[in-house]
């Protein structure tokens, strides 16, 4: 029987209480946010319009937020269950320590399954539309978003883009290009816009390098044979935490097609991709506290604990996430060895009050 009427109790006390966690976590955090946005307010743009626009990105700070919110929430609903002795009765019915953590792995795989599904293909276009609004009003209807700037490499050359635009459109782009370490050609272009699926330079100045001497030339417009598409070169442009993991792992193999790191893109979507594990280990952890060292002491000291615990868990991961570039080991692990170490912890101290 997949859910019989413990279970349900269990995971009606435990998603209540995560979503309870998250309205409060997201209420704070965008109470705080609002109070900073106030300053940005300028012309069409007023405070009301800085409220819907950090509205239109809750769903971005949902999925920041929901390991705590698990954690905490786990904490919090199994708490109050023993504190009421619900648990002991429990036990005393037969019910074993591995069946009541996996009763309350239950609500928590559909919160996974949300988690995910807002990651893949929510959070990645409202946070798109937010920013194009808000420029909008800041800027005037027909204001174009532009993504931050960014480097690549191809082939002999490498790349700098100011930004590219919603509509396709490159701005300040500069080509350097090497002949073996020795520079022999810069291009510089105002713009550069995608029509007919190649790319049209605007305002172009190329400056070939010589020995003894350089060389200059202008063009009004000219064409620019490149690899690149502008789904490309949105991708590595845009901020890399709010792609969905589909678009991070196209992302990751591109960077690889190239001879360059991966190391970020990958990173990113393997925080995304195991976020299933990452809320099993918190789980873990949080049953290990209401069952183990923290059963006896009262509920606000194991949310502060659960706390201090989501925050060491994520400034771990933090850490781990540049010392895979500097030791070279692989992003996955940055995210794993901080996982399996709180699954680890946690099924320990189950076992030993088990």
């Amino acid at each position: 029987m997949l859910f019989d009427q413990m279970d349900r109790y269990i995971a009606r006390n435990v998603l209540a209480a995560i979503i309870v966690v998250q309205f409060v976590l997201l209420g704070l955090d965008i109470t705080i946010a609002y109070i900073g946005d106030l300053s940005d307010t300028q012309g069409n743009y007023t405070a009301l319009d800085v409220l819907f626009y950090l509205l239109m990105r809750v769903p971005w700070r949902f999925y920041q937020y929901a390991p705590v919110a698990v954690l905490i929430g786990a904490l919090i609903g199994l708490g109050s269950m023993a504190s009421s002795n619900e648990l002991t009765v429990m036990r005393a019915a037969g019910r074993s320590l591995a069946r009541i953590v996996w009763g309350v792995m239950k609500p928590v795989l559909l919160v996974v399954v949300v988690v995910l599904l807002v990651a893949e293909f929510v959070s990645p276009r409202t946070e798109q539309f937010a920013e194009a609004w808000r420029l909008e009003q800041r800027q005037g209807a027909g204001a174009m978003p532009a993504s931050r700037s960014g480097w690549q490499f191809e082939g002999d050359s490498v790349y700098r883009f100011g930004a590219i635009r919603a509509d396709n459109v490159v701005l300040d782009l500069t080509r350097y290009r090497f002949d073996e370490r020795r520079l022999t050609e810069a291009t510089h272009a105002s713009r550069a816009h995608w029509e007919e699926g190649e790319w049209q330079l605007e305002g172009v100045t190329t400056t070939r390098i010589f020995d003894d001497r350089t060389e200059s030339e202008y063009h009004d417009q000219m064409t620019w044979e490149t690899a690149f598409t502008p789904t490309q070169l949105e991708r590595l442009l845009r901020d890399i935490q709010s792609q969905a993991p589909s678009e991070l792992w196209a992302y990751a193999r591109f960077l690889q097609s190239q001879g360059l790191q991966a190391d970020q893109p990958l990173l990113y979507f393997w925080q995304k991709v195991l976020m299933p594990l990452t809320m099993g280990s918190l789980v873990l952890i949080a049953a290990s506290f209401v069952f183990g060292p923290l059963r006896t002491v009262a509920a606000g000291t194991r949310v502060f604990y659960g706390v201090v615990t989501g925050l060491v868990f994520k400034y771990v991961q933090d850490l781990l996430a540049p010392a895979s570039t500097i030791f070279g080991f692989s992003p996955v692990w940055a995210v794993l060895v901080p996982t399996l170490a709180c699954a680890v912890v946690g099924i320990y101290f189950l076992r030993r009050n088990g």
